[in-house]
């Protein structure tokens, strides 16, 4: 039984094409079509219905995941026995996380790591969306809201605020917002409705059901360069508002939010040395960042 097969085939089954399964293994297709093919050999059975739209698993492929994953969970638990704390770190470790808090709070946190431990490769996703542990997306994955199935380990990190904001300039052209009611006659700036990813940033509608947003993004780092060019008033969060002078809170007794980041990590990559002193750097960074 060679685990290398079965390292291939679980690539494939989680990404389900040969060129991204490939890109995760660090080898050409070609390779992993060819082993793929050679476990299908070996065990006497289909594992992937081929098509144009990519791989996806017989019943034969999916009762073999099960199997594979537990092989892949002894291979990871051998190496975080015998890579032992005294090791120095190295190999690479992926974050995903939302926009905001990648640039505003791990960066700088990533930074430390890495200066610390020199060999680590810290790569980090910063996208607006959720990332799959399972499919191995991302080694770690910091959250707005916390999972509700799958074989995570997750606790929270903080909390942390949002508030309107505007520039004092656009404030002075639009001096008489007083109330919610207001707010209709000014441009709102937010989130595109069906690309928001997470209930928790869905925050229009918590304002007031009848405003509706004129310049819309699915990035958070748009919204506020639209925000900081006078376009409008944005949700954003206090801790990157407050790096820009110019901004200024609007209605902070009527419009507030409160909300947690979440620390999520398979199960499986929880005790390798290199995630674990990864993921207690990122933690008390982004808590001392949020609390100061």
């Amino acid at each position: 039984m060679n685990w290398d097969d079965y390292r291939y085939f679980l690539a494939v089954a989680r990404c389900g094409r040969l060129t991204e399964a490939g890109k995760q293994l660090s080898v050409d297709h070609a390779t992993v079509g060819r082993r793929v093919k050679a476990l299908e050999a070996s065990l006497g059975a289909n594992l992937f219905d081929r098509s144009p739209q990519g791989y996806q698993l017989t019943d034969a492929g999916q009762r073999l995941v099960d199997i594979a994953e537990t092989m892949e969970t002894s291979v990871i638990e051998s190496a975080a026995e015998v890579g032992g704390k005294g090791q120095v770190l190295s190999g690479a470790v992926r974050i995903g996380a939302p926009e905001g808090a990648a640039a505003y709070l791990i960066a700088e946190a990533a930074t430390e790591i890495c200066r610390a431990h020199p060999l680590l490769e810290l790569q980090i996703v910063a996208l607006p969306r959720t990332f799959s542990l399972s499919k191995r997306e991302a080694d770690i994955a910091i959250a707005v809201s916390a999972p509700d199935s799958g074989r995570l380990k997750y606790r929270r990190i903080a909390d942390y605020t949002l508030h309107l904001y505007a520039t004092r300039a656009y404030l002075e052209r639009h001096p008489d917002i007083n109330s919610v009611a207001d707010l209709k006659k000014v441009r709102g700036i937010g989130y595109v409705p069906e690309f928001i990813y997470d209930k928790e940033l869905d925050y229009m509608p918590l304002i007031s059901p009848t405003i509706k947003p004129h310049l819309t993004s699915t990035s958070v780092h748009v919204q506020l360069e639209a925000t900081l060019a006078d376009g409008g008033l944005c949700v954003l969060h206090d801790f990157m508002a407050a790096q820009h002078p110019t901004l200024v809170r609007v209605l902070p007794e009527e419009v507030s939010f409160t909300r947690a980041f979440w620390f999520i990590v398979h199960e499986d990559y929880a005790r390798l040395e290199r995630i674990r002193v990864v993921s207690e750097g990122i933690i008390e960074s982004m808590r001392k960042r949020l609390a100061g």
